[in-house]
């Protein structure tokens, strides 16, 4: 009697939950920073995460003057404003978060973006 409460608890101990961060659990191991270029890596993300707000047409309304469409938009802007664009999109202490309203990118987009940000943000 006393072995089948034992195994009973032991049971009940070793399936109870936790909470990990799928990040953690799972890092991003398809995450190409090699070969990161403007038209197949960041501005996807653009797209579907920031031209919403900020592109042409908006950006005075709801993006806070802040057009990063067309391209050449975002180069100009990146050029005086790169620091603040990374501590915008990662979340950091002091900045405001963007997307406004959204979640954080994926670790892999931030890594992307700041890889081809670091090379230059070609246009490729």
């Amino acid at each position: 009697m006393k072995g089948g409460i034992a195994i009973g608890f032991l049971l009940v101990f070793l399936s109870s939950c936790y909470y990990d961060k799928a990040e953690e659990l799972y890092p991003p191991g398809n995450c190409d920073t090699l070969t990161v270029g403007w038209n197949s890596s960041v501005k996807p993300v653009l797209q579907s995460k920031c031209y919403g707000c900020h592109n042409a047409a908006s950006a005075n309304v709801s993006g806070a003057g802040i057009a990063l469409e067309p391209y050449s938009n975002l180069q100009s802007y990146l050029n005086s404003n790169a620091n603040r664009f990374l501590g915008a999109i990662e979340h950091g202490s002091g900045y405001s978060p963007m997307p406004k309203g959204g979640g954080k990118l994926s670790d892999c987009e931030l890594l992307q973006i700041n890889q081809w940000i670091a090379s230059g943000y070609p246009e490729n």
